[in-house]
């Protein structure tokens, strides 16, 4: 049975590989988008599994942001996007 820092050294790496995972996700959909002006920050949170919820955000400020772009996306186990929900095309 593993001891309190060993299990807590499990949680923080988990954590990471899901933070590692989702800016690489967030990267790709920007790679294939195009950066648009006025970038305030790519969301990509983990849904489920294999699922992913993108979110662009623009705006001058974060009180002035909107998203302008969001994508449900399914990805393989390397975070490739196999599937989009709405058709990720370069629009910057």
């Amino acid at each position: 049975m593993p001891t309190t820092p060993e299990r807590e050294q499990q949680k923080n790496l988990e954590q990471h590989q899901r933070e590692t995972m989702s800016a690489l996700v967030g990267e790709q959909v920007i790679h294939t988008l195009g950066k648009p002006g006025e970038l305030l920050k790519v969301q990509a949170p983990r849904l489920w599994e294999n699922y992913y919820r993108v979110n662009i955000f623009v705006g001058v400020d974060p009180a002035s942001g909107r998203v302008a772009n969001s994508y449900f996306l399914e990805v393989d186990a390397d975070g490739k996007i196999i599937a989009s929900t709405l058709k990720i095309a370069r629009q910057y």
